[in-house]
């Protein structure tokens, strides 16, 4: 999902809806103590966004249904807590203890394999430069701040000011072969990385070199 600035009024709603029960307009009001119109603009806010979802309870007899607005799971991952950040990085040098460099290798190629297997439906470019744009629309899409550079016929440039794998930030660089290898595999040609934040840049660069400059 592309990144969503949430306003902190609206994160005071998630707050009351992750882990309870899906609750009514007149139950957030009761609660925030708001008004009517403040609520629902912060709900409208929250539904657009993907973090509730807006269902239709339809009351015995006569009475007139009711909207319930429940957490989703994009939600529930904005309030994870700072402790959370470590899991993945202990998990990950677990891995490097038990099985070291050689079980490291074989789940990054995995992780690689899924990766591609999950954009190449969406890459269909018969260009480098085509595919090249497609990955970085896709990019876009799920929130990643990327820049592009494709005046020069002889390269590409892409920066990824952004990082998916910042958790697992290490000396050892083994998690960065990730993009590098990813980027090959959907543009299709060989790919260099240019820039990089162990070196001391602000982001990392992957130089692209398109065959015959297509």
């Amino acid at each position: 999902m592309p990144e969503v600035a949430i306003s902190a009024a609206a994160m005071r709603i998630v707050r009351l809806l992750v882990g309870n029960r899906p609750q009514t307009i007149a139950e957030l009001i009761r609660t925030t103590g708001v008004t009517r119109t403040a609520v629902s603009e912060q709900l409208n806010e929250l539904v657009a966004g993907g973090f509730v979802t807006r269902t239709m309870e339809r009351l015995p007899g006569r009475g007139r249904p009711r909207y319930l607005y429940a957490a989703t799971n994009a939600a529930l991952a904005l309030m994870r807590c700072r402790s959370h950040q470590s899991v993945v990085p202990a998990i990950w040098k677990a891995i490097d203890h038990v099985g070291g460099r050689e079980l490291t290798r074989k789940i990054l190629k995995r992780v690689v394999q899924s990766i591609v297997e999950l954009y190449r439906p969406r890459i269909t470019g018969r260009t480098t430069r085509e595919r090249f744009r497609q990955l970085t629309e896709l990019l876009r899409d799920e929130g990643n701040l990327v820049e592009v550079c494709d005046s020069d016929k002889s390269h590409l440039l892409l920066r990824k000011r952004s990082c998916g794998f910042i958790d697992l930030f290490e000396e050892s660089r083994t998690i960065c072969t990730v993009d590098l290898d990813v980027i090959s595999a959907l543009v299709q040609a060989p790919v260099r990385r240019v820039e990089c934040r162990h070196d001391g840049d602000p982001c990392c660069a992957f130089e692209i070199c398109p065959s015959n400059g297509k």
